[in-house]
């Protein structure tokens, strides 16, 4: 297994041949996080497993999740005279709309770069706060994409902006929040999911019992789980021990980053700022409750409020499977663009664009066979 010493190396070794002494039925976990999908491609995680413990990738990549009318939203506010989009770099490349019959490369932030848009890729939003203090001419949008772990750094942001009265930046807020997403998965018709390793940077900010109602409404098995292969294999192993005995429950794997009540400075935060709203996850619909607007008092300071532009209807690519791969229902290769039509090089969904993508993973290390 890559990147592992010889003593984590040792933990591992146990904790697969535990696994593989496993004698129970078949068991399908899912990871719901970004980090933890590309640590198990890389790593050959999943090759080590038995034939009755599976492990698949979730919806754990914000910039995945994010649907297609957040993308076509964004070139709209970029091709709007006067403002300049900032945003992470890993939606520049995120396929916007195309019509079903058009043969060309769907729209991105990068083509509309390219054709003469001002948009520009930041690190945090404390950079897109600079370039509007030095840019007071231009209207500064930001493109507010990400989960909880982001959540506190778009709030803060948005105070800093209130405080200083910039009158010149704005939001396009897209940030969800995970446990909504869980719930749905567990009760998912198109894949059966028997335990999640619930995600290590989110529970920081969250704390274990975010999960609490996944374990008492669907009574599904949770395990916190960090970042070494040994710390998933170890998650791995619990969530094994909790379906042999019969007793679900949150099990906090990764006890060295998430505490009980996580981040309450944090959370505080984000809740001065935003407050719940149904929101729209690519492959997974409309989640009660599950995206972040921006409260009343900062509601100025809402993009979509302050320019309000024409939108169609949106339109996923032609042929993506994105979505199926989101829910856990297929894995990459099943799809049949993968590999041709849509490498990383030439992507033709978000699932291949992002370097948290489970089709960007999976091509990368495609040893790993999922």
């Amino acid at each position: 297994m890559a990147g592992l010493t010889a003593d984590t190396g040792g933990r591992a070794k146990a904790l697969v041949a535990e696994l593989r002494a496993y004698r129970g039925r078949p068991v399908t976990f899912m990871e719901v996080c970004g980090t933890h999908t590309m640590a198990a491609a890389r790593s050959g995680l999943r090759q080590l497993l038995p034939d009755r413990v599976r492990l698949i990738s979730g919806p754990g990549c914000p910039v995945c999740v994010t649907p297609v009318g957040f993308v076509d939203h964004a070139l709209a506010l970029a091709r709007t005279r006067g403002i300049t989009i900032t945003t992470f770099g890993d939606l520049m490349r995120v396929p916007g709309s195309s019509p079903i019959e058009s043969q060309d490369a769907p729209p991105t932030l990068a083509l509309a770069r390219a054709e003469g848009c001002d948009i520009r890729v930041v690190y945090s939003p404390r950079d897109a706060l600079a370039m509007a203090r030095e840019a007071p001419d231009r209207q500064l949008v930001f493109l507010g994409v990400g989960f909880e772990t982001t959540a506190p750094a778009l709030a803060a942001a948005v105070l800093a902006v209130a405080d200083q009265q910039l009158p010149n930046f704005s939001m396009l807020v897209a940030a969800k929040t995970i446990p909504g997403a869980l719930e749905l998965l567990a009760t998912a018709e198109d894949v059966a999911i028997d335990g999640l390793l619930c995600p290590g940077h989110v529970s920081v900010i969250v704390g274990p019992e975010a999960y609490a109602s996944v374990v008492k409404r669907f009574g599904l098995p949770c395990a916190i789980a960090g970042f070494e292969p040994v710390e998933m294999l170890r998650a791995m192993h619990e969530l094994v021990g909790q379906i042999q005995r019969g007793r679900p429950e949150v099990a906090n794997c990764y006890p060295g980053a998430v505490r009980p009540g996580g981040n309450p400075k944090a959370r505080q935060l984000v809740a001065q700022v935003f407050e719940p709203r149904d929101t729209r996850w690519r492959g997974l619909g409309v989640i009660p409750a599950s995206g972040l607007a921006l409260r009343p008092a900062y509601g100025h300071l809402d993009a979509a409020a302050r320019f309000p532009v024409d939108l169609p209807a949106p339109v996923e690519p032609q042929g993506c499977r994105c979505g199926d791969v989101l829910r856990g229902a297929i894995d990459p290769v099943d799809c049949g663009l993968f590999g041709t039509t849509c490498t990383p090089e030439s992507p033709r969904g978000a699932c291949m664009v992002s370097s948290e993508g489970t089709c960007a993973a999976r091509h990368q290390y495609r040893t790993d066979p999922s």
